[in-house]
């Protein structure tokens, strides 16, 4: 099934004329970036060498070092990807330039404390992965600012997208085995080796801006929660980071092989116009340009049996994941993706006639409303309280569900769509948001689920304010609801999401209990 994934326009925020330099050294060379009233701002830093040329569908390589400052206040391109003709920014919130010397990062650092003795305490880091359906977005467009004001070290990365970020093809894999180490070599999914790249970058370097290697969250929203869970099922990430925040990233995600992303792959190329046995050469040959116009189809991380052994639904069904503390949630109102008046009625159409006896109230609003209920059920919320179920019994796991609407919208809307919560997580709106449209309700709502996140970030448990928040237990089945009245709820949907894991897991070829 197809599922557009889009992330909020969280554009970044203008920098006051007149900021202090700042300079920070990293193992390519020396960084001058500047410094707000809340953050050292780093920005279009590179983690890894220009994907180009021979790199195009290749692993990240070490990036080439630099000689002198190099200039780090201005956000650098996007990578690649589909652009609105207009200018304004796309699904993912990306406008403006594009190439694929993209695989940068930036970094929002807590400004130093006068008087701060050399050796304090290192800062929590929380690194970023954006979301856009794996095809459109940009690190560069969410701003970590009050991250930093909150004493965490935020960083936010770009990644390979589309079709040059997850492709497969036979000449592909023939290249990669026919070098040193080729059998264990990672294979099609080059926007996740960039996302452990940077989580690599992060290690060796974090220290420069103030921030503790040895504990590091990684999160994401949509595509970026995705990405998370899938880092969760890369034995090649353990130990890159300590804690994972996913939201409305799913869970449920169907089998896959590296032989099916070939088939894909040629197919995709014998749309180009190239040989059934296209080569290397003449794949990279192909200019980027005509890849993102042409080839289309449903991308992110799939197993390769390197990389990914196996999907992240099989790895948690099999206790396989990497074991660190985890929130993981969604909206109520994700069915924003399957578009207008209709969309829910054409999902409606593709279930099973025994869905009406577990959604009654929706199903006897019409084929609409039941759609568009499954649907965020069946993608969201059913796979999210299945994975902190899977993974109750080790770290702790919290689960949260979001159906605040911001005071502005309520006159338009009824539920939080997706994407909804991110400007209540970096508690920042947006340029396009002046501020005498947000309530006093609004920011208190940012001011707690901020609070949250940077609380998990230090030690590992959501501490907010004084709103409890307890793990997830499979037996009280009890999640955090972020909405118009905040609190602790037992048996969300139970009846619905246990129907929905009858039906689906057994489609899922997870390993035998």
């Amino acid at each position: 099934m197809r599922v557009w994934i889009m992330a909020a326009a969280l554009a970044l925020a203008a920098t006051p004329a007149g900021a202090e330099t700042v300079r920070a050294s990293v193992e390519s060379g020396v960084l001058a970036g500047e410094a707000t009233d809340r953050a050292r701002i780093f920005r279009s830093i590179p983690y890894a060498a220009p994907p180009v040329g021979p790199l195009r569908w290749a692993p990240p390589q070490a990036p080439q070092p630099w000689t002198g400052a190099r200039p780090a206040v201005e956000a650098g391109p996007s990578c690649p990807q589909p652009m609105r003709e207009d200018g304004a920014p796309n699904a993912g919130g990306a406008n403006g330039p594009m190439s694929e010397d993209c695989l940068q990062l930036n970094v929002f650092a807590p400004l130093a404390k006068p008087g701060a003795k050399p050796g304090a305490k290192p800062a929590p880091v929380m690194v970023w992965i954006h979301g856009g359906s794996h095809r459109t977005g940009a690190g560069w467009v969410y701003d970590g600012q009050n991250f930093a004001r909150d004493g965490v070290v935020l960083v936010a990365i770009n990644y390979r997208l589309g079709p040059l970020g997850y492709f497969a093809h036979p000449a592909l894999t023939k290249a990669a085995l026919s070098m040193k180490g080729g059998a264990k070599a990672p294979l099609g999914s080059y926007g996740l080796m960039d996302q452990i790249a940077a989580l690599k970058w992060v290690q060796r370097n974090i220290a420069a801006f103030g921030g503790d290697p040895t504990n590091v969250t990684v999160f994401g929203e949509s595509a970026g929660g995705m990405s998370t869970l899938a880092l969760l099922a890369a034995p090649d990430a353990k130990g890159l980071f300590q804690k994972a925040i996913i939201q409305s990233g799913g869970g449920w995600f169907e089998p896959g092989s590296l032989a099916a992303q070939e088939k894909v792959g040629v197919a995709a190329a014998e749309k180009l116009g190239l040989p059934a046995k296209a080569t290397v050469a003449q794949l990279r040959a192909v200019p980027t340009e005509t890849l993102i116009a042409q080839i289309d189809g449903d991308f992110g991380p799939f197993p390769d049996g390197r990389l990914l052994p196996r999907t992240a639904t099989q790895a948690f069904a099999a206790g396989a994941e990497i074991d660190v503390p985890m929130i993981i949630g969604w909206n109520n109102g994700e069915d924003s993706l399957l578009g207008g008046p209709g969309g829910g009625a054409r999902f409606a159409a593709s279930l099973p006639p025994m869905a009406r006896a577990f959604y009654e109230e929706a199903a006897a609003e019409g084929d609409e409303a039941l759609g568009r209920a499954v649907f965020t059920d069946r993608v969201f919320g059913a796979p999210a309280r299945w994975i902190a179920g899977q993974g109750a019994d080790g770290a702790p796991v919290f689960l949260y569900h979001f159906s605040y609407v911001g005071d502005r919208f309520r006159r338009m809307l009824t539920r939080a769509h997706h994407a909804a919560e991110i400007q209540y997580v970096f508690e920042y709106w947006g340029r396009r948001t002046p501020d005498s449209v947000v309530s006093d309700e609004d920011r208190a709502m940012a001011t707690l689920m901020h609070g949250c996140w940077v609380a998990f970030a230090r030690a590992g448990a959501p501490a907010c304010k004084d709103q409890a928040w307890p793990a997830y237990d499979p037996v009280s089945d009890q999640l955090l609801e972020f909405g118009s009245e905040t609190g602790v709820r037992q048996g969300f949907s139970r009846r619905q999401f246990d129907a929905l894991e009858q039906f689906t897991l057994p489609t899922l070829a997870l390993p035998a209990p």
